[in-house]
């Protein structure tokens, strides 16, 4: 082979190399222009998606809470705007020390801020202290931190102007704004509002260029309710409760003042009780609104509705006179007994005297059939439906539970149990002719008055009803059971209820634990208001009947509602 023939195949060999070497750049060409053409065309409008969306941000506008009023717009919850403090743990260099100077300013612990920001230290958001008083706002501000590492955010704050008045109706707002209890929860979807959006456009850096205010949509603030609920009569009513508290020590106490003809709460309250404003403070049993969450047997008070239905179904005259054996009547395996030995009683005297025998007399004229009825008619075993979370339905067993036993004990009071609004809400069917009527709080709508449908049915008739309230009611006032809930120059009815407790160790009543109630109202010819109050085991010492323990309270809570309303002088 010749040199000649050697160049010759050297250059074959570039020259083959060469053509695909520009085949591949070809190719390679062709690709890029038709992924660019893809790019451009194709995929614009997907890329230029991402590419808003990497530079626009969405922030939530919080709405505002609707403020509550009492019936005569006196402000008892609202909200006000605070300051709260946050960092970026991502921007702060030295975080250790970020938190030696922060942590004073807000009564915080060091090494404890330092701890979390260094688990946090790949957030760009980390809350420090929420909620902010004026004195950890100024002593922030004075330390001039950069802005690219922390900064404040105003937040709402729910307010209570009058303090703890009608905390269990209040209920209150978390620190995230959720409604807790009371009306703050049950309705809550009316004081929250609805949230809006804001957005805007952010750099490289994270700073806000513009907002972009034609894709922002404001919030809508909650509405303002006004409740049922009468600030003075509620104030009356706790300040009274807690006088018992401190008179009888019992487990807890609790009242209702209700208007018997539109079934509005006036006043609501338990105790002990808790402040929303500092609801940390609170101990376990004050969280309980007793007036819904609790069930007792209800005791003598259960009896007019009894005797009212009895009446009804003519099975009972009003002049009739029932013998009362002398204290002890023998029901089938059973002896009842009455506290004192009487012989013949009057219908009307038989709840005067809370005879037991002779309720447990009516009670067989009825049977059980007609009792379980009753009960059913007067809303007892189901909730009130009133405005707030929790509340009870009581406990009524089914009609095939029920024996000879509970022939004698069901009009007495026994056998069953009811919460305090219940039985407040059943007097009130008495009181206001009959009709059973559905108690509420909610009374306005953003300052309009909201039409309620309270009148559920006719239980009982009007004139036997207007009797049972009008002349046994009035004479356990004025010489029965009820004697320390008179008033000077008016009418007052009312029923005593005193109920043992059953001993959870031995699963019998009680000698020693009682409930104690009282309901009554006045004028008994038109009444105004009804007060119910009930106290959970007083002290033996206090005594443990319901006239003399509830009934003083009662009476004078009646007497300031009267007074205010300006039926009393």
């Amino acid at each position: 082979m010749t040199v000649d023939s050697e160049i010759t195949g050297l250059d074959r060999t570039f020259q083959r190399r060469f053509r695909l070497a520009l085949s591949g750049l070809l190719v390679l060409w062709v690709g890029l222009s038709v992924r660019l053409l893809h790019i451009q065309g194709w995929e614009r409008s997907r890329f230029a998606e991402v590419a808003q969306r990497q530079q626009i941000s969405e922030e939530t506008l919080r709405a505002r809470p609707g403020d509550i009023l009492d019936r005569r717009g006196r402000l008892l919850a609202t909200t006000v705007v605070v300051p709260s403090f946050f960092a970026d743990p991502k921007q702060i260099a030295d975080l250790p020390e970020f938190a030696r100077q922060v942590a004073p300013c807000l009564g915080m612990d060091v090494d404890e801020l330092a701890a979390r920001l260094l688990r946090l230290k790949d957030k760009r958001f980390v809350w420090i202290k929420r909620r902010l008083n004026e004195t950890e706002l100024l002593a922030l501000q004075s330390l001039e931190l950069p802005r690219s590492q922390c900064g404040f955010k105003s937040e709402f704050q729910r307010h209570y102007p009058q303090g703890p008045i009608a905390a269990h109706v209040l209920g209150l707002r978390d620190i995230d704004g959720q409604g807790r209890g009371g009306v703050e929860q049950a309705l809550d979807e009316l004081l929250r509002g609805t949230d809006g959006t804001r957005r805007f456009v952010r750099d490289a850096r994270g700073y806000v260029l513009d907002v972009l205010e034609e894709v922002t949509e404001p919030p809508e603030d909650g509405a303002t309710l006004t409740l049922t609920i009468d600030a003075a009569i509620q104030l009356q009513l706790e300040q009274r409760l807690q006088q018992l508290m401190d008179e009888v020590e019992p487990r807890g106490v609790c009242g209702i003042v209700l208007d018997p003809h539109g079934g509005e709460v006036l006043a609501m309250a338990s105790a002990p009780t808790f402040d929303p404003r500092e609801p940390q403070l609170a101990e376990e049993a004050a969280w309980k609104n007793l007036c819904i969450a609790a069930v007792f047997e209800p005791g003598s008070t259960f009896k007019p509705l009894v005797v009212a239905r009895a009446l009804d179904l003519e099975l009972i005259r009003r002049d009739e006179e029932l013998y009362c054996e002398h204290g002890a009547y023998r029901m089938g395996p059973r002896v009842l007994h009455d506290h004192h030995s009487y012989g013949y009683l009057s219908i009307g005297d038989i709840l005067v005297q809370s005879s037991n025998i002779g309720m447990a007399k009516i009670g067989e004229r009825l049977g059980n059939d007609e009792l379980a009825r009753l009960t059913a008619d007067f809303g007892f075993g189901q909730p009130t439906g009133i405005e707030l979370p929790g509340e009870l339905g009581g406990l009524v067993r089914p009609l095939r539970e029920w024996n000879l036993y509970s022939t004698g004990s069901i009009p007495m009071g026994q056998e069953l149990a009811a919460t305090p609004l219940q039985m407040i809400t059943a007097h009130a069917t008495l009181a206001n002719g009959g009709r059973q009527m559905t108690p509420h709080l909610l009374r306005a709508l953003n300052r309009e008055r909201v039409a309620i449908q309270v009148v559920v049915s006719q239980v009982a008739s009007a004139e036997n009803a207007n009797w049972v309230v009008c002349e046994p009611m009035v004479d356990v006032v004025r010489r029965g059971t009820g004697r320390k809930a008179q008033l000077d120059g008016i009418d007052v009815f009312g029923k005593t209820g005193t109920a043992q407790k059953v001993d959870p160790k031995t699963g019998k009543y009680s000698n020693s634990r009682h409930v104690s109630s009282f309901v009554c109202g006045a004028p008994a010819n038109d009444p105004r208001a009804l007060v119910l109050i009930t106290v959970d085991e007083p002290s033996a010492e206090a005594g443990q009947y319901g006239g003399t323990v509830a009934a003083p309270a009662a009476a004078d809570v009646l007497r300031y509602v009267l007074e205010y309303l300006g039926v009393l002088e």
